[in-house]
């Protein structure tokens, strides 16, 4: 009895081990098809960096630096709507950037071109990795998973790219001419250094263009259970006092519709992500009440 004991327990120990080492090959297998994916992103981002080199001259000079310029296209769009609407105050025409840009490193300026290319790179591979990340993900999930999520890489792509253009045309000009401008005291001239610069651009625009990826968020952390519209509603106030902090911050008057032109992006995408809530949730009721009915 007690052999017959020993060797079911030393069958189990086996079965176990086997089932064990079974799970670790497949986490393994799992890692090794991510890194595959990763890989094929970060060369195709090396390929878009490649050729952000080849243009690096223009992306320079006409992207890079523009906010930093006063014929830039926000700029001159604003003073459009002060001759237009002179109510809208003089002070919203900007003809003259103040400050001045240096390089006080020896490599600062080859490190410039270099980051600003990768920079390059990653904005303009972001939807592939999007993509790549989808198709790492797709076969775990339920064919009605699938279905619900098929839209993702579009989205998020149209959405990171749509922050992007609101930041770097909107944001960036505002925020530069701000803070260029700004000073406490006559004695202290404004020269900033240009990585200071780059490093300024490059949070404004990426930063906008992920707060852009808010809806997409939410829906995943609806779907996880983790976000309800009840508490997104409940929430606005809250929402709406940062939403306008932040538009106040980046406008260069204290001008109320100026703060608006701002803030305004940023209200309907928090409106859109208690949609994208709100849809979550009834479809996951729609789902229960199918299933208790069977």
């Amino acid at each position: 009895m007690s052999d017959t004991t020993e060797k079911t327990s030393l069958k189990k120990a086996i079965g176990q081990k086997s089932t064990t080492l079974e799970a670790e090959m497949s986490f393994f297998d799992h890692l090794d098809v991510l890194r595959k994916h990763l890989i094929r992103a970060v060369i195709a981002i090396g390929v878009f960096t490649g050729i952000a080199f080849y243009f690096n001259e223009f992306i320079l000079d006409k992207i890079i630096f523009g906010p930093k310029k006063p014929d830039f296209w926000t700029y001159r769009m604003m003073c459009q709507l002060v001759d237009k609407f002179p109510s809208l105050g003089a002070d919203m025409c900007i003809t003259k950037i103040n400050g001045e840009i240096i390089n006080t490193e020896m490599a600062g300026q080859f490190n410039l071109q270099l980051n600003v290319c990768v920079m390059c790179g990653i904005v303009v591979g972001f939807p592939y990795l999007l993509w790549e990340i989808w198709r790492f993900i797709k076969p775990a999930l339920h064919e009605n998973e699938r279905k619900s999520a098929s839209g993702f890489v579009f989205f998020a792509s149209f959405l990171f790219i749509v922050g992007i253009l609101f930041g770097y045309f909107i944001v960036c000009p505002l925020s530069v001419n701000f803070l260029t401008g700004y000073t406490v005291s006559a004695e202290i001239k404004n020269t900033f250094t240009v990585d200071s610069y780059l490093s300024s651009v490059a949070t404004l625009t990426l930063g906008t263009g992920i707060i852009f990826e808010l809806p997409v968020i939410i829906f995943i952390l609806s779907k996880l259970g983790l976000m309800t519209p009840k508490l997104m509603r409940s929430s606005r106030r809250y929402a709406a006092v940062i939403i306008l902090i932040i538009a106040a911050i980046v406008t260069p008057t204290p001008d109320i519709m100026t703060m608006l032109i701002v803030a305004t992006p940023l209200f309907l995408l928090y409106e859109l992500s208690i949609f994208v809530s709100a849809y979550i949730e009834r479809k996951k009721i729609k789902a229960e009440k199918a299933f208790y009915a069977n």
